[in-house]
């Protein structure tokens, strides 16, 4: 019984930091420079440029993925809502791309100021920050709840 009462004490405090560590991260949009004429970006699109399937932005335009960090949250929950895969999902899925040669990682920045900085100096790039760190130098074209 000691044992049980243990491991449901161990559950609950997990699923309290998954908790907390979800509403840390706010509402999340996927961005694209204020100069890119594309306007919105569905789920399945953004999943397909992210995930490397897909190199181009549903106006023919070129898309190139800007990830956060490894270990951002902000990445974590990313994944978890376009994708559905957890970061130990997503580090077998790029180990697998990178052995086969069908693909590359997106390129890494360490912050959604350097996101933003980025993908509005860059038409063709796409990435994805908390909401509360648009400005007018990007469009937000995908909003994650």
């Amino acid at each position: 019984m000691a044992m049980l009462k243990r491991t449901l004490a161990a559950v609950l405090a997990a699923c309290a930091v998954s908790a907390a560590a979800a509403a840390e991260v706010g509402e999340l949009v996927v961005i694209v420079s204020a100069r890119t004429p594309l306007t919105m970006l569905r789920t399945d699109q953004a999943a397909g440029i992210f995930l490397g399937e897909s190199y181009s932005l549903p106006d023919g335009g070129e898309a190139v993925a800007l990830d956060q960090s490894v270990g951002s949250p902000l990445r974590d929950e990313f994944y978890r809502k376009v994708a559905h895969r957890s970061p130990a999902l997503m580090k077998a899925y790029w180990t697998k791309m990178i052995f086969t040669g069908r693909g590359q990682p997106p390129r890494e920045a360490p912050s959604s100021a350097a996101v933003r900085r980025l993908v509005a100096d860059n038409p063709g790039m796409v990435g994805y920050i908390e909401r509360a760190a648009l400005d007018p130098t990007v469009r937000p074209v995908l909003v994650l709840k």
